[in-house]
């Protein structure tokens, strides 16, 4: 793994060493802990576990989609 050089405040400097505290963690580490990549709707779901309330309320919602229609509108050009 590659590295690069970066210029950050002070107090962003201060941030991560409190991050970091007396660790034996790189700032890299650090950073790395902090802001964990980009994670799929269904992941973050499962770290909660099952949610019974939440999965009735989706079925509602799911239900009343369906039941809506769109409408047509005649826009009257004269009026």
């Amino acid at each position: 793994m590659g590295t690069r050089t970066i210029s950050i405040s002070d107090d962003a400097y201060e941030r991560l060493s409190r991050l970091k505290g007396p660790s034996n963690m790189s700032f890299s580490e650090v950073i790395l802990k902090y802001t964990p990549q980009k994670k799929k709707l269904s992941e973050i779901l499962k770290e909660f576990g099952p949610n019974p309330a939440l999965a009735s309320s989706i079925e509602e919602a799911s239900r009343e989609m369906r039941k809506a229609s769109m409408r047509e509108v005649d826009f009257d050009a004269d009026a």
